[in-house]
This record gives C-alpha cells, sequence and structure tokens, in this order.
C-alpha cells in the first residue's frame, strides 16, 4: 500500500512600517503620555495637599497615559522581534482613541466649562500696588496650574489624532498600501 503525504507550506506575511513615521509616532506618543502623566499625577498631589476632593478626571487620564506607555513598550517589544501586526495596533490604537477623546471632553469642560472652570481663575492678577510675597507665591502657584492643565489639553489633543492617525497607518500597512 503506498502512503499519501501531505504537504503543507504556510508563508507567513511580511508587514512593511515606513520606518520614519513610525519611529515619529512612537516618539510623539511617548511625550505626550509622559507629559499627560506628569500633569495629573502633579494635580493629584496638588489636591491632596490642599485636602480637597479629587476630580474623576485625574485618576482617569494617569490610567489612560499609563496604558498608553504600556501599550507603546509593547508595541516596541513587537518590533525588535519583527512580529508588529497590523491588527493589534488597530485594536490598541482605538482602545486608546476612546479614552483620550473621552478625556479630551472632559478635560475640555473642566477647564472651559460653564461655571467654576479652571480657567476663568486664570490671569488673576493681585490688586494691589504693593505685592507682598505670599500674594505673589499664591499668582505664581495659581498660574502654574493653569499652565498645567492647558498643556495637558494640548498634549491631550496630539495624542488623539496621533492615535487616529496611527490606526489610518495601520489599515495602509495592511493592505500594502503605503507609498
Amino acid at each position: 500500500m503506498a502512503t499519501t503525504e501531505i504537504v503543507t507550506i504556510q508563508r507567513r506575511r511580511k508587514y512593511h512600517w515606513p520606518e520614519a513615521q513610525l519611529n515619529f509616532w512612537l516618539f510623539i506618543m511617548i511625550v505626550s503620555s509622559a507629559v499627560i502623566l506628569g500633569v495629573f499625577a502633579y494635580l493629584t498631589a496638588i489636591q491632596n495637599t490642599l485636602k480637597l476632593g479629587i476630580p474623576w478626571i485625574l485618576p482617569y487620564m494617569i490610567t489612560t497615559s499609563a496604558l498608553a506607555i504600556l501599550f507603546i513598550i509593547v508595541l516596541l517589544g513587537l518590533i525588535s522581534q519583527r512580529q508588529l501586526l497590523p491588527g493589534i495596533v488597530v485594536l490598541g490604537s482605538f482602545i486608546l482613541f476612546v479614552l483620550f477623546l473621552t478625556g479630551l471632553i472632559e478635560t475640555s469642560i473642566q477647564l472651559y466649562g460653564p461655571s467654576g472652570a479652571v480657567n476663568s481663575y486664570c490671569g488673576s492678577r493681585p490688586n494691589t500696588q504693593v505685592i507682598d510675597s505670599i500674594q505673589t507665591a499664591v499668582y505664581l502657584a495659581n498660574n502654574s496650574i493653569c499652565t498645567d492643565w492647558r498643556a495637558a489639553f494640548a498634549f491631550e489633543i496630539v495624542a488623539t489624532v496621533f492615535l487616529l492617525w496611527m490606526m489610518v497607518m495601520a489599515y495602509q500597512v495592511n493592505r500594502d498600501d503605503f507609498d
């Protein structure tokens, strides 16, 4: 009796990622996530020092930016092994996009919202001609907090746009449609 042997050849598909754009994206996302993490951790420390309640956006954005940094570390590991799949990138980027977009909306409400918004306290200067050291310290602390909120808002916009860009880029890589 003759035996029949079936041999299957499995070809592994290679995805060609544009190196310059991928490195630029990784750099911008690391910077954005680190700045957002640092700013909201600092604002949480200020709230704790003043024994004030902590708005939900502070721990939310700390967690979201930490997840983004973890996602970037995973991507770097996959890149080093040449196993970066577009599906993983699209899924992770979409999840982070939704998280950052939610944080962006709430940050804009906290910063520019109707009443009691952070921005309404920004720019207030001491009233008197003679400015003592306590008024100056209060003004500088207030100015620092306002600047931190604005920086976090700006970097959330950057992160959200770059996550959308990464989803488009991963789709193009999947289709071998990248020029």
